[in-house]
Parts: structure tokens; C-alpha cells; sequence
């Protein structure tokens, strides 16, 4: 099977006249629409991507932390189920919490008095909020990357939108009071490090005081009206919707607010962090000559039907899926099935609330028989595109909002 050693583009970097007989010779049929293919892509049925021939279920990236993503059309609910949702870990899952003498502490150097809640506090004493909120993983896509990055290779599945339910960040902050320097704040949970050593640091990110000050940040204890699985951070966590996952610390127990930007451990070096400045791809700049991850870009999901679907002649195809853009909202939805020569517009449904993620769908309709890939693009309110097929390429592997495709076949 060809793959991208096999060298089958010129010069221009599209694909040769012999590669693409071979091309069609594998896939049984025409690849329709193949003039327009962009340079240096391969058909996804010949490029494969690891979630198409893993789809009967979650699939396990590493197990040493667990690393599990959601094969596409497993996304098809409007609202995560908690069985759904990837799981990212850096450490190992506590081996038991008991609500009952579970305690949050809020500290810092920027607050007045530091003071400890028990999550009977927090459910008693302030207003409880439920929100649909889209977290993400930012290494999701980090199998799209070439040449290749370190890391857990990420296709498509690093992403879900569950509904949470539990007390915003900013009346615990208020409550406790805060001085005119707080700037972070940093999370700190109860997960292990690998090493089984208590007093080695496993994660401890944060967000800045605008992001943890707004009303869709939650300390939350529920999930989809449930109580939270203990994989996905039971019996508190922080959620931080639109940002990287990584700053949705899990087990919470303590959250400190910062007179400067947290240094936790996975807050400094290279971690969640994208060059400043366009780099070469392979190549990577000194430490200073990058930034934090702040608010996710804009990307899209293709969750109906899964790839490899085959449809009679003369028959249209129904499509669905989700969009969302980090902080901002999703304002079109577009899909194409000419690898991007021409675009049509979806039906977009506005979000659930600020932070959720948007579904749309629409038909398409086939010219021939042969071999086609449905892309779906999403803009946001900035007008900001996905890129088609990979974006600028960093050398963690980190926000690849490049099309999501599936393959169809037309009999």
C-alpha cells in the first residue's frame, strides 16, 4: 500500500499520473473529482486514519496514563454521554474519594484569607449552574501533523461537549476575597504521578483571572446529571469550556490564585504551548520563543454517517455533526465533496450556551459513481476558516483544526 515515503507526487507536489491508476486500482473505483485534489494529500482510504479501522469502540492511545479518544460517529449525541467523552490523564486515577470529607482550599498569594470548603459547603451555600461546555484536547488532530511529533497521535476523537453542573469559580473567588494582584489561578488535584512518588508533581495548570472569572467557569461535581465518573475527575473539578482540556484539572483539591502567570508542573517549558512566529516544519525554536495555549480554534466533526459509507446511485446523503471555536462562536458551516474545490453551506443550529459546541447538518447529492471524501469547514464569528488540510505545524503537535473527512463510496 502506498504511503507518503512512496514519494507519489511531482515536483508541484500533486500526485503523479501513475500514482493515481494505482490510487484508483486499490480503492475499486474512480476517485471522482481527483483534478482537484490539494498537493501532497492522499485519499484517506490509502492514508489511513487509524480511527477508521478502530470503530467498534473507544480507542486506547496508551493505557500508562490512559489516553482514550471517541472514534467520530461514536459523537453523534448533541450532548456527551460520560461513556463517550476521551479521557486524558497525566497521572494515575486515585484509587478511592469520598465525597463526604472532600475538601476544596482556596490559596495563594493573592488572596486575603485562605479558606477550605466541603463540598456539602458548596452545594449549601451558593447558587449551583449547569452548562453544556466543549473541551478538548489540545494535542486532538496531532496525528494529521507531518513530518510526525511526539506524543500520543490523536486523530479526531480528543473532543466532547457533556453538560456540567456545580458552582462558578468567581463566587467561591468572591467569597474568599482577592487582592488587587491576583493574576493566574493555578489547580491542583489528586491524581499520581507514574512513579507512584507522592511528592512528585503530576499537572498543575491554569487560566488567567479573565477566563477564571467567567460565569461558565465551573468547580463542578456533575455530569449530565449525574455524579461525575471517577475517570473523569470525581467528586470535583474544574471545567474550563473552549480552552485546552488540560486546564479542566480533574480530583480538584486545591486552587491557588497567583501574583503571576502559575508555574505549575506542565505550565512551563514547551508544554501546551505553540511557537510565537511561523517555524519550518521539523524544526524547533528555543523555549522563549513560545506562548501558552490559550483558547482552542475553530473545528468541526463529520459524526454522520462513519467513513467508508456506501450509498446506491441517485441517492442523497444526509450529514451531521458539531462545530465549535474556543472562546468564540461558530458562524458557518460548509461542506465540500471535490476535495475543496467548491463549498456548500450547512444548516447551522446556534449554541446551547456560551462555550457549547454547534450541530448542523445537511444533504448532499453525488454526480457519478467513484470514490468521494465529504469535508466539512467551519468559520467562526471572526471569520476565521479551518484550514483544509493541516495547519501551521508546531513542533509539540498541538491545535490541528484541519478538515475533518469520510470517505464515501457510490455504487
Amino acid at each position: 500500500m502506498l504511503n507518503r515515503l512512496d514519494t507519489p507526487f511531482n515536483r508541484r507536489g500533486f500526485l503523479k499520473k501513475s500514482s493515481l491508476a494505482t490510487l484508483t486500482t486499490l480503492l475499486g473505483s474512480e476517485i471522482v473529482f481527483a483534478e482537484s485534489l490539494p498537493a501532497n494529500y492522499l485519499p484517506i482510504l490509502v492514508d489511513v486514519d487509524p480511527m477508521a479501522t478502530k470503530n467498534k469502540g473507544l480507542v486506547v492511545l496508551n493505557d500508562k496514563p490512559w489516553n482514550v479518544e471517541t472514534p467520530a460517529h461514536l459523537l453523534d449525541d448533541a450532548i456527551t454521554p460520560a461513556d463517550k467523552l476521551f479521557i486524558r490523564n497525566n497521572g494515575l486515577i486515585p484509587a478511592s474519594v469520598d465525597p463526604n470529607t472532600w475538601t476544596l482550599t482556596i490559596n495563594g498569594e493573592s488572596v486575603k484569607k485562605a479558606r477550605t470548603y466541603t463540598l456539602a459547603d458548596l452545594k449549601k451555600k451558593f447558587k449551583s449552574y449547569t452548562y453544556q461546555l466543549t473541551l478538548e484536547c489540545a494535542g486532538n488532530g496531532r496525528a494529521g501533523y507531518f513530518p510526525k511529533t511526539s506524543g500520543n497521535q490523536w486523530t479526531d476523537g480528543g473532543v466532547g461537549c457533556a453538560e456540567w453542573t456545580g458552582v462558578r469559580l468567581k463566587d467561591i473567588l468572591a467569597d474568599v476575597g482577592l487582592t488587587n494582584d491576583a493574576v493566574y489561578i493555578g489547580y491542583y488535584g489528586k491524581d499520581l504521578h507514574l512513579s507512584q512518588d507522592p511528592e512528585k508533581p503530576v499537572i498543575s495548570r491554569g487560566v488567567p483571572m479573565r477566563k477564571a472569572l467567567e460565569d461558565e467557569t465551573l468547580l463542578a461535581w456533575a455530569m449530565n446529571g449525574k455524579d461525575i465518573p471517577l475517570v473523569h475527575g470525581a467528586p470535583l473539578r474544574l471545567v474550563v469550556g473552549g480552552w485546552p482540556a488540560s486546564a479542566s484539572g480533574k480530583w480538584l483539591h486545591t486552587i491557588a490564585v497567583r501574583n503571576k502567570v502559575h508555574d505549575g508542573a506542565k505550565m512551563t517549558g514547551k508544554s501546551y504551548r505553540v511557537p510565537i512566529n511561523p517555524v519550518e516544519p521539523g524544526q524547533d525554536p528555543p523555549e522563549d520563543q513560545f506562548r501558552i495555549i490559550e483558547s482552542m480554534p475553530v473545528k468541526s466533526l463529520i459524526t454522520f454517517p462513519q467513513t467508508g459509507a456506501q450509498l446506491e446511485k441517485g441517492k442523497s446523503l444526509a450529514l451531521r455533526g458539531h462545530a465549535w471555536a474556543g472562546d468564540r462562536s461558530v458562524k458557518e458551516l460548509f461542506v465540500s465533496i471535490d476535495f475543496g474545490a467548491t463549498w456548500q453551506k450547512a444548516d447551522l443550529k446556534p449554541a446551547k450556551n456560551r462555550l457549547a459546541w454547534q450541530h448542523w447538518s445537511t444533504n448532499v447529492s453525488f454526480p457519478r459513481p467513484g470514490y468521494y471524501e465529504v469535508w466539512a469547514r467551519a468559520t467562526d464569528d471572526a471569520g476565521v476558516s479551518q484550514p483544509m488540510v493541516m495547519p501551521q505545524w508546531n513542533p509539540e503537535g498541538y491545535c490541528n483544526n484541519a478538515c475533518h473527512r469520510i470517505a464515501v463510496r457510490i455504487a
